[in-house]
Parts: C-alpha cells; sequence; structure tokens
C-alpha cells in the first residue's frame, strides 16, 4: 500500500483511494487548474477567431499543446506561483504569458485574460469538469447498475413472494416486480438529473462585460459571451449574474442525486431485510471473515457500507445545495471554499454503487424460506376472498374473514378450505376460491 493511503485524512483518498483514484480527473487540484488552463486557451484562441489579433498556425499548434500535453509538473509551476501571488486564476495566467513567450507571441500576451475576473474562469472550469463527471462516470455507473437491477429483476421475475407492509404479512407480491420498483424509481429520477442544464457565469468583474464594453464598446459581447460558453465549451450561460453564477443549476443536479440516493438507501435496507428473513443466502468467499469472534456469521457488510456512504454522500449534497445559491451582495468568498468538496460526496457515490453491486453479486435466492413465508401465512389470501365475496353479493364478506383471520395464529390451508365449505355459495364459487393460494395470489404488473 501507497504511503499515502496509510497516512491520508479522508477515506476516499486513503482506504477507497484505489476504487475512485480515477476522479482526479475531474475534481483534483491538478484538474483544477488543468480545467482553469482550458478555459483561459479557448477564450485565447477564440478572441483570435473574432479578429481581435492574428494567431499563427505554430502558435495555434501550441496553444493546442499546452492543453493536451498538460502535466503535473505544469501545474506544479502554477503552484509555486501561486505562494507568490496568493490568487490562484492570476498564477494560471503567469503561466500561460510565460508559454506565450517561449512560443514567440509576447504580442498576445495581454490578451490572455483579457476583460475577465478570476470567476469567469472558476465558474466555466467547474461547470465544465463537472459535466464531464456527470457524463462520463456519474451516469453511465448509475445506468449500468440499474441495468444490473433490470437483469435480477427478470431473473426472479416468476418467483412469488410475501409482501410486508408495517412490517406485517401482506398480499403476496413477485420479487422480480419489488426489484422493478427501484429500477423506475431511478429511471425516473436519472431524467431529472438529464434534465437539468450545466450552466456557467461569464460576464466580466460584475457581470456586465463592463471592462470588455469599455475597451470595445461597439461589439456586442452578450452574443459574444454566449457564443463562447455555449458554442466553444458546451454549457449554458447565464445571462444576469453578480461576479459568481447562480449555482442553482448545480444546487438542482446536487438535490437529483439526494433523491437517488435516497431511493438506493431504500434498497439497501430492503435488501439486508431480505438478507435477514432467509429470503437471500450470500455467497461465501476463501478466506473472508465475517466476524472476529462468530465464525459462522456472512454479514451483508455491502449494503451496510453503500448505505454508509450514502449517507455521507447526502450530507455533503445537502451543505453544498443550500450554501452555493447564497451569497452575499455582487460575491462573497464562501463559494470558493465550498466548491473545492463537490468530488467528495460524488466519490462515496461511486464507491457505494460499486458495493451494493458487490453485494448483489453475492446474493442466492433461498426459494425454500421464501415459500416456507407464504405457506404459513395463509390469512394473507382473505383479501382475495372476501373481494370475491363482494362480487357475488354475500353478506358482510369482510367481517367475517376478519373473524376467521384477525390476529389469529394457525391459519392455513386446512382452515381456510373449512370456511369456504362453510360459505353459502355455489360449488362453482367455492371451487373458485379453493384455487387461491399465497402462491398465486399475486396480482399483475406490467410486462418487463
Amino acid at each position: 500500500m501507497e504511503l499515502n493511503a496509510l497516512t491520508a485524512i479522508s477515506p476516499v483518498d486513503g482506504r477507497y483511494r484505489h476504487q475512485v483514484q480515477h476522479l482526479d480527473d475531474y475534481f483534483s487540484e491538478f484538474a483544477l487548474i488543468k480545467y482553469r488552463v482550458l478555459v483561459e486557451v479557448e477564450y485565447l484562441r477564440f478572441l483570435a477567431d473574432k479578429k481581435f489579433f492574428a494567431l499563427s498556425a505554430a502558435q495555434k499548434k501550441g496553444l493546442q499543446d499546452i492543453c493536451e500535453n498538460f502535466t503535473l509538473e505544469n501545474a506544479q509551476k502554477i503552484k509555486d506561483t501561486e505562494k507568490i501571488t496568493n490568487h490562484d486564476v492570476k498564477a494560471v495566467e503567469y503561466f500561460l504569458k510565460e508559454k506565450l513567450a517561449a512560443m514567440e507571441a509576447e504580442n498576445i500576451q495581454e490578451w490572455v485574460h483579457f476583460g475577465l475576473t478570476s470567476q469567469d474562469i472558476n465558474n466555466t472550469a467547474i461547470p465544465l469538469s463537472w459535466k464531464h463527471a456527470i457524463e462520463n462516470e456519474y451516469l453511465p455507473a448509475l445506468l449500468n447498475f440499474n441495468r444490473q437491477l433490470e437483469l435480477l429483476a427478470t431473473e426472479w421475475k416468476e418467483v412469488p413472494m410475501l409482501a410486508h407492509t408495517h412490517g406485517q404479512p401482506a398480499s403476496p407480491t413477485r420479487l422480480g416486480k419489488e426489484i422493478m420498483v427501484f429500477v423506475e424509481r431511478i429511471t425516473n429520477q436519472v431524467e431529472q438529473v438529464i434534465n437539468v442544464p450545466v450552466t456557467a457565469k461569464f460576464g466580466g468583474a460584475t457581470g456586465n462585460f463592463n471592462a470588455h464594453a469599455v475597451a470595445f464598446p461597439e461589439k456586442d459581447w452578450v452574443q459574444f459571451g454566449n457564443d463562447f460558453v455555449e458554442g466553444v465549451l458546451g454549457l449554458q450561460r447565464q445571462q444576469f449574474t453578480t461576479q459568481i453564477e447562480h449555482y442553482d443549476n448545480l444546487a438542482a443536479h446536487f438535490d437529483a442525486m439526494k433523491r437517488i440516493n435516497n431511493i438506493l438507501i431504500d434498497l439497501c435496507r430492503d435488501m439486508w431485510t431480505y438478507i435477514s428473513m432467509e429470503y437471500f443466502k450470500q455467497k461465501t468467499v476463501k478466506g473472508e471473515i465475517g466476524s472476529s469472534a462468530m465464525p459462522h456469521k456472512v454479514n451483508p457488510i455491502d449494503f451496510e457500507n453503500a448505505e454508509g456512504n450514502l449517507g455521507i454522500a447526502n450530507a455533503l449534497l445537502e451543505h453544498l445545495a443550500a450554501k452555493l445559491p447564497v451569497s452575499r451582495l455582487q460575491r462573497d468568498l464562501t463559494d470558493s471554499t465550498v466548491l473545492r468538496n463537490i468530488g467528495v460526496p460524488f466519490a462515496h457515490i461511486i464507491l457505494a454503487l460499486k458495493s451494493i453491486e458487490k453485494g448483489l453479486g453475492k446474493l442466492v435466492l433461498n426459494s425454500n424460506a421464501i415459500n416456507t413465508d407464504l405457506e404459513n401465512n395463509w390469512a394473507v389470501v382473505a383479501e382475495a376472498i372476501q373481494t370475491i365475496l363482494r362480487r357475488e353479493n354475500y353478506p358482510q364478506p369482510y367481517e367475517a374473514l376478519k373473524e376467521l383471520t384477525r390476529g389469529k395464529n394457525g391459519i392455513n390451508q386446512e382452515s381456510m378450505h373449512e370456511f369456504i365449505d362453510g360459505l353459502k355459495v355455489s360449488s362453482a364459487v367455492k371451487k373458485e376460491l379453493k384455487k387461491i393460494t399465497p402462491q398465486n395470489y399475486t396480482g399483475v404488473n406490467p410486462e418487463f
């Protein structure tokens, strides 16, 4: 194990590092610097495209290389400059000016960061990295997970199972349908995530293109900003802003992710309960230990681990969603340190998805336990019998079945059929009623 995994304060960068280290590409300090450099370079190239100055073919290639070949050493150089400037975005500007000097392009150095404030870079770089993380990591992981759930639902489609409402035996269901409940819920919420646009702020010190307009008053800077943010970066530009973006849509993403996390927590608790009821056994792995004291134990630790990670993620997402849209007047600095943490709940969600997938992969259906539970709860067909008797206009059928079953033990097939035999209904209806069992009284659902 690497030393930093043993000395890291956060388990995301320590114990779980090997599972989420790929998120460095979006949420690390290196990633933030790299995305800032990308936005600054794209802005410089856009200015050239709009004829503010000319770039030679070599200079265009040199700018492209800066982005494509950005290294840890480049990032460290910027961090070293930041120690002097005490300003992270200004350090990026100086880095690019130095690169331009090396290209013999000193004449365009002052176009770097022209008319901008640091938040024009931060509030495009961070949304861009967030967009890429959502598209490349979160949605694929979630959709693949949901597909795994759907496959399990299909596999268990015909498995009858006793339902439990209020923790008590209830009208039977099918295991596959109960899994499809979660598939549908996740699918609906994924649509919410996808439909929230990723927005950015780009408009100068207080959102009015003040410096741009005073230098070139004849230019349509609003259209210029829209074309750059939407056409080049692929983000949606907010039209009326202060120094920073509103963060409302970012908060909407956080809220949508929280809802999905709550669905996953619900799933984890259900699976945990089914395991405790022995509806599922768990595959054992040679060499693994369930308890340091009790040799027999096979604990549902994957679902528990996921529940814990999802809880941490939700606590952080709650703060992010509540805090980021609130800023004093045209800007305070509280968003800066908070924004640096958006990768932390993201990482905990990825960890949770991996854990649930692992837990689902260990499940072994225990048909005997499921069927025994059904056989031990013949009282649940009372609903079916009293409903058919209602159809037949039988007097007070609900009350009759209530008297037979409510709070009573020992209700089985024999006692239920004895009750049916005593009903004053036709033999055809009695035959119909006797066909009902806990195993076949499972209703109907859409095909899946």
